[in-house]
């Protein structure tokens, strides 16, 4: 009976995270219930907030929460927060200069490299979001728009790798991403695609046999990059999520954001770093806090910021630290901060 039901955990059903992903929690007081809060708690601008960003978080992801605890580091990065109304001088609501792109769901930020908005949503509204304001309307994947894509990327030669972002383009279904990465197959200055989720972890059934199969199959190299903040975040099911891509040839990354109250200590992402190579994934970027309006209260100042590395750095080996990292708006690549000036 054990081995019939690790068999069901490592090859979860096909379609259990689209309904894991109808199943999710947008309600401040359903969520307050979920961890034993007292909903008496809840104020006001709290819901004020709510109606300008809307809360958004798979139960999946509430049961790695701990109960009872409203400071808990998973529940501060999706909770509603009445600081988010406050207009904050130097945040900006395009704090990376995405909004004027030329092309719908294209940005071709970087030489080499060109950022495709696959699906314009996400299984879990982060309150850090720097694309919390972005013009997802304006930048839809229709038909239309991916043709245009798909053209402009065929025309740029220097061009040899595809980001899939968003929102979260692990929100395409299995035969949606089939067809994209087909349509990019037959380009052939394109040599890798680079895959940014957040599902992997949050719902990481989303990581299905038929998704591993074709990451397999494609002559493109994938890179997966996913986003976790806290060790709190990997549990057993992220473990197999990532044994699947891992065993189909899939190089994982990860990229976390320094988040005031939430891995802004070097313990903290000591323990991270040693717990997501443990289950075959390395860090890659720390990102200091995009200055998008309504997040300002996450804010690690860079002196505190690179004190935290440099201890961070003792505590672990090289190939452990993760880059601390900050993208300005136009420039051609990330800023990597050199911890030690």
């Amino acid at each position: 009976m054990s081995h019939i039901i690790q068999q069901n955990i490592e090859q979860p059903n096909k379609d259990e995270w689209i309904f894991e992903l109808a199943n999710v929690v947008t309600d401040i007081k359903e969520l307050y219930r979920c961890l034993n809060l007292d909903p008496e708690a809840i104020s006001l601008p709290m819901l004020q907030a709510r109606k300008q960003f809307s809360l958004r978080v798979p139960m999946a992801f509430i049961n790695r929460m701990k109960k009872g605890d409203s400071q808990d580091p998973l529940l501060l990065q999706v909770l509603c927060d009445e600081k988010e109304l406050i207009n904050v001088a130097g945040f900006s609501e395009d704090p990376l200069e995405e909004q004027n792109n030329t092309i719908p769901g294209l940005l071709h930020k970087y030489h080499n490299r060109a950022l495709l908005m696959t699906k314009t949503a996400c299984a879990i509204n982060c309150r850090y979001c720097f694309r919390r304001h972005f013009p997802y309307h304006d930048n839809q994947g229709t038909k239309k728009n991916l043709g245009a894509a798909l053209a402009y990327i065929a025309s740029h030669p220097e061009l040899d790798e595809i980001i899939l972002s968003g929102g979260d383009p692990l929100m395409a279904k299995d035969h949606e991403m089939a067809f994209l990465i087909t349509e990019l197959e037959k380009i052939p200055h394109i040599k890798r695609l680079r895959i940014h989720s957040r599902l992997a972890v949050v719902i990481p059934n989303r990581i299905t046999s038929e998704l591993c199969r074709l990451f397999a199959k494609t002559r493109l190299q994938i890179v997966l990059v996913t986003h976790i903040n806290h060790p709190n975040e990997i549990d057993d099911n992220v473990t197999n999520a990532i044994k699947r891509l891992k065993e189909h040839q899939v190089t994982v990354l990860n990229q976390s954001v320094l988040l005031k109250k939430v891995n802004d200590d070097a313990d903290v992402l000591a323990c991270l770093s040693n717990k997501l190579f443990s289950i075959g994934i390395l860090p890659y970027y720390i990102h200091l806090l995009d200055k998008v309006q309504g997040a300002a209260h996450f804010l690690v100042d860079d002196d505190n910021a690179k004190q935290i590395m440099r201890q961070l750095a003792k505590n672990v080996s090289g190939y452990l630290v993760p880059k601390l990292a900050r993208e300005i708006g136009g420039e051609k690549s990330k800023r990597v901060i050199a911890i030690n000036d």
